[in-house]
């Protein structure tokens, strides 16, 4: 009996010293952020009336008003630190929407019609979905896709988090595990069914009270492989853990989740994706961010994340069948060559080799596929400590103490 608790002990130990390596690693992303200071109601309604000033003030000088945005979508407006990951610079080009250009006149009245929205909603202490904007006048927007990019445009040209503007999002993703936190509005949720996930809260920013005893989180990129998951009751077969998906690209809210649950809990984050270059990318998204949202990064990226696989390398050392290959289409070939070119794949030697092999084998294993021929990623009953322990070892991870906690904690 000793000698089991002792050996609990030990294992705890080595747990919380890899979640103190993890908090030593975000200490110069703490130093390399400048502190936010909270952005009040105030703040809000100021900025925003700033705008409409400058239009007035042009009409009265007989000008055609312009609005201008940051640039969200070109890769030269966006840095890269390894510890933070993608985030805008501060000579950004700027896009100009003006009022008198058939072209764009669309595009700025409808910034101006939201703008009118986020002041009434700052304004009363009152929040409203982008979906309640959109079909607030379905003729002007055109489409929930308007809406959705003038939102973020407007955040950013504000330089007030998208939380600030009162303007949430219907979430899509889905989390499950040892979790239990209440929401703003004091309902308690609780995720800790091994057969049900939950969604992922509409506004992460408002959670409390999360209490969790989970030694590790599992960001899983497809719905059908985290519901195989749930099937195999993976959660209560291995040691507490919260899994989590985006059900693909991540929506905002996964991925503010996914970051609020790093700074409360401080736990290794693992994400299981695709061997492929969409699957990789997704992966990066969780870690380093996107351009589109690179102003947001602080609140967005967890540069801690790591890649658990499936990795490229992994399709020939475990022999994965060829009928259980994939062939990458034109637009993974074209994806492939995009991710070879960015600043983090450049900059880490293991994920450069891992894609580069990615492109020698010119096809990938699906998740969902995964089953079918044995493996422990998805088959949780042959799961044990001498074959877990030889699928982290991997030159992703690097760190052979961190692969022994790991091989460890998903011993069954």
């Amino acid at each position: 009996m000793n000698t089991v608790v002792t050996g609990e002990f030990e294992e705890l130990l080595e747990v919380e010293k890899l979640r103190a390596r993890l908090l030593n690693s975000q200490d110069g992303q703490d130093a390399f952020q400048t502190e936010r200071e909270e952005v009040t109601s105030q703040d809000v309604l100021s900025r925003i009336e700033n705008v409409i000033l400058g239009i007035v003030l042009s009409l009265s000088r007989g000008e055609a008003p312009v609005l201008a945005f940051h640039s969200r979508s070109h890769w030269l407006n966006v840095r890269f630190h390894s510890n933070i990951g993608l985030h805008m610079g501060s000579d950004t080009a700027v896009n100009i929407v003006r009022s008198d250009c058939p072209s764009s006149i669309g595009r700025f009245a409808s910034t101006l019609k939201v703008l009118s929205t986020v002041y009434k909603l700052v304004q009363s202490n009152t929040y409203a979905t982008k979906r309640d904007i959109y079909y607030n006048d379905t003729q002007l927007f055109g489409s929930q896709r308007t809406v959705d990019s003038v939102v973020d445009d407007i955040s950013c040209m504000l330089k007030i988090p998208r939380r600030s503007l009162h303007v949430l999002a219907t979430s899509k993703g889905l989390i499950s595990g040892d979790l239990c936190y209440q929401e703003e509005d004091g309902t308690k949720m609780n995720c800790k069914s091994s057969l049900t996930a939950v969604s992922v809260s509409s506004n992460v920013y408002g959670i409390k009270n999360i209490v969790s005893s989970a030694k590790f989180i599992l960001i899983v990129e497809k719905d059908a492989t985290f519901q195989r998951l749930l099937d195999d009751e993976f959660g209560s077969k291995t040691s507490p853990c919260i899994m989590i998906t985006g059900k693909g690209v991540p929506d905002i809210n996964s991925r503010l989740m996914v970051r609020k649950l790093w700074d409360t809990l401080h736990i290794p984050i693992l994400a299981l994706v695709d061997a492929d270059p969409h699957g990789i990318e997704i992966m990066s998204i969780y870690k380093y961010g996107s351009v589109s949202m690179s102003f947001e990064a602080q609140s967005l990226t967890v540069p801690s994340v790591m890649w658990l696989g499936l990795l490229p390398s992994d399709i020939e050392r475990l022999r994965v069948p060829k009928d259980a290959l994939v062939p990458f289409s034109k637009k993974d070939e074209s994806k492939l060559s995009s991710l070879l070119k960015r600043p983090y794949v450049s900059l880490q030697p293991a994920w450069e080799k891992e894609c580069r092999v990615t492109g020698l084998v010119g096809a990938s294993p699906r998740q969902d596929s995964v089953g079918g021929w044995g493996t422990p990623w998805t088959g949780c009953r042959s799961l044990n400590a001498k074959r877990a322990r030889a699928l982290f070892h991997s030159p992703v991870l690097r760190d052979p103490q961190t692969v022994h906690v790991l091989a460890k904690t998903w011993s069954v």
